[in-house]
């Protein structure tokens, strides 16, 4: 399927606040329903998650390593089976997806708020990371596919929906933690338990509002190529433009990983502690939350999709590098340096790696394209994950000059004249 890059985007610009309100009102209402839902998803999530390693080693006693070990399956158990929600998705569309996901995670959320033996602990993080397996592929899947019909429809950009949604999922970030915070007074149970009613609210909404039967083209396409797994892998494998975007945004999930070790690392070494962490990652999300939308007007208008996410891996490079060189001037300048650039580059990089998807591959493969992205970046980012810890122990600048290289990679992969 061949589509435009990059379109025009004739919405007046007036105030951000406004224009995404404007943005969100003008849409239809199956992707108004999943811009909303993405927020409600992360506030759901998030109330729950930032608090989860201190409760498994706080209140069960669990050893570090048993820590770890339970946050990296969760992890996996969601961007590793990423491709099995998108082979879902293509076969029966996003509906039943959705909704499955959606009463997998508030079973999950509900087990481990009673979960007290390591078994039960494991099976829930195993049971909430694959439930976001199945929902966020159909969710992303769907949303790419709304947005391009939106383009060819009204000619506002595909990027700015995109952007829209991802910052639906900021805001969701955001306001997660808080909601968490102000539930763990009655303990982590009782957060658990609001997390799962937030994902029972978000069931109810999908079950009246999403459509019952998958989206036209996608079924009609369904039909007449059969979407084995097997053969739609093969496929895969020989789709040269598909495996370098893969590869190139392995280099961003792999970079982007690194708010969760290289920049609590810095913050132990300037500070002394990690009590600044939370408040950056308020900062990343107020970021994406104020500028993703003009951002993404701003990029739609002059830039192509892999225009954008070489420019979005340039930045995110240059937040490796400005925080190695501003390293000598010591406290929380390298650390707001990494931050900012990081997240400019990332509201770059995500819409525009969207967005440019569905010109690469074929619509009936789309749900099993965007699950195979996720989880490919997924297990980069498993492997990277060692090298970089060992990389960051020896510390100093040069942990961060080296850890640009790995943006960079993903700058030389995607070739300027691809569009």
């Amino acid at each position: 399927m061949t589509r435009t890059a990059t379109s025009p985007d004739a919405t007046p610009s007036g105030g951000a606040p406004r224009a995404r309100a404007r943005l969100l009102w003008e849409l239809p209402a199956l992707p108004r329903l999943l811009i909303v839902t993405q927020c409600a998803f992360n506030i759901g999530f998030f109330a729950v998650l930032p608090y989860l390693a201190d409760h498994l080693g706080g209140s069960l006693g669990l050893a570090g390593w048993l820590v770890g070990l339970v946050l990296g399956l969760r992890t996996f158990s969601q961007q590793g089976l990423f491709v099995v929600g998108g082979v879902l998705t293509d076969r029966y569309g996003p509906r039943p997806v959705v909704l499955a996901g959606c009463v997998l995670r508030a079973l999950g959320f509900v087990w481990l708020g009673f979960a007290q033996a390591t078994w039960a602990v494991i099976g829930a993080v195993l049971l909430v990371g694959f439930a976001a397996a199945l929902f966020s592929p159909a969710v992303e899947t769907e949303i790419a596919r709304q947005a391009v019909r939106h383009e060819e429809a009204t000619g506002v950009a595909r990027t700015r929906v995109l952007g829209l949604f991802s910052a639906g999922g900021q805001a969701g970030a955001l306001l997660g933690p808080v909601l968490g915070a102000a539930l763990l007074v009655g303990g982590f149970r009782t957060a658990c338990l609001a997390g799962a009613g937030t994902f029972v609210l978000i069931l109810a909404g999908h079950w009246w509002l999403m459509p019952r039967a998958p989206a036209p083209s996608a079924a009609t396409d369904a039909r007449a190529v059969p979407t084995p797994g097997g053969g739609g892998l093969r496929e895969l494998a020989r789709n040269r433009a598909f495996l370098v975007l893969c590869l190139a945004y392995s280099t961003y999930l792999l970079a982007y990983n690194q708010l969760y070790l290289a920049l609590p690392a810095e913050l132990d070494r300037s500070m002394g502690s990690q009590a600044a962490l939370g408040w950056l990652f308020a900062l990343s999300s107020l970021l994406v939350i104020a500028g993703q939308l003009p951002l993404s007007r701003w990029a739609a208008a002059r830039l192509t999709h892999p225009a954008a996410v070489r420019w979005g891996l340039v930045l995110i490079a240059g937040s490796f590098l400005a925080a190695g060189v501003l390293l000598p001037v010591g406290g929380l300048v390298p650390a707001l340096a990494f931050v900012v650039l990081l997240t400019v580059g990332q509201m770059l990089v995500v819409p525009a790696a969207r967005a440019w998807l569905p010109d690469l591959v074929p619509d009936h493969r789309l749900g099993l394209c965007t699950g195979a992205l996720s989880s490919f970046s997924g297990a980069v980012v498993l492997i990277g994950g060692a090298p970089s810890g060992a990389l960051l122990e020896r510390g100093g600048a040069l942990a961060w000059l080296a850890l640009a290289a790995v943006p960079l990679a993903g700058v030389l992969l995607v070739r300027p004249s691809r569009g």
